[in-house]
């Protein structure tokens, strides 16, 4: 088996139920590294618990989770060279950040640092909500924005950025 070549960081974006996940799975468990799970779900209903239940039996064996919903940043500083990162996701990251009422930019800005100085490489999920319509209110037109600027910054930085729509990849950057 051939083992794959991962850049720094890459970053697999979507819609909601697009494969992006299992590409992603897929692109860490060909490293050949040992393979860690940053999850940052938090599960507050049977619905949440049933998903990250179907994440975990999707998956399957082999996996090192770490559960950091807010604290991706000193999971980051835990990594050594000998592994590889699934970010899974970038999404509900900042969902959690913004619940909280962090502050977005500093946050951001340690995150994207803690990234470029992690020795292992990372492989970042994130939904791709522009395509959306709309929303209705404030907070959830608020939270578009941040996810816009948050995906942005990450596909700047990222060596690798793959669309995966209909569990179809695209490349955007880079080359697999």
């Amino acid at each position: 088996m051939t083992q794959k070549i991962l850049p720094p960081l890459t970053l697999v974006t979507g819609g909601a139920k697009s494969g992006k996940s299992r590409f992603a799975e897929g692109l860490v468990t060909g490293s050949g590294l040992r393979q860690v799970y940053l999850a940052t779900a938090q599960v507050w209903d049977d619905e949440m618990r049933a998903k990250v239940d179907a994440h975990k039996t999707d998956r399957g064996t082999g996996w090192h989770t770490v559960e950091a919903p807010r604290d991706v940043v000193a999971a980051l500083h835990g990594a050594t060279a000998g592994d590889v990162i699934l970010l899974d996701c970038a999404t509900m990251w900042l969902s959690n950040i913004m619940l909280a009422e962090a502050d977005i930019e500093s946050e951001t800005a340690a995150l994207l640092a803690a990234l470029a100085a992690c020795p292992a490489p990372v492989v970042i999920v994130t939904n791709e909500l522009g395509w959306s319509i709309v929303p209705d209110n404030a907070l959830a037109r608020r939270f578009r924005d941040a996810q816009g600027r948050l995906n942005q910054a990450l596909a700047a930085q990222a060596g690798l950025v793959v669309a995966v729509i209909s569990g179809l990849p695209m490349v955007l950057k880079g080359a697999l």
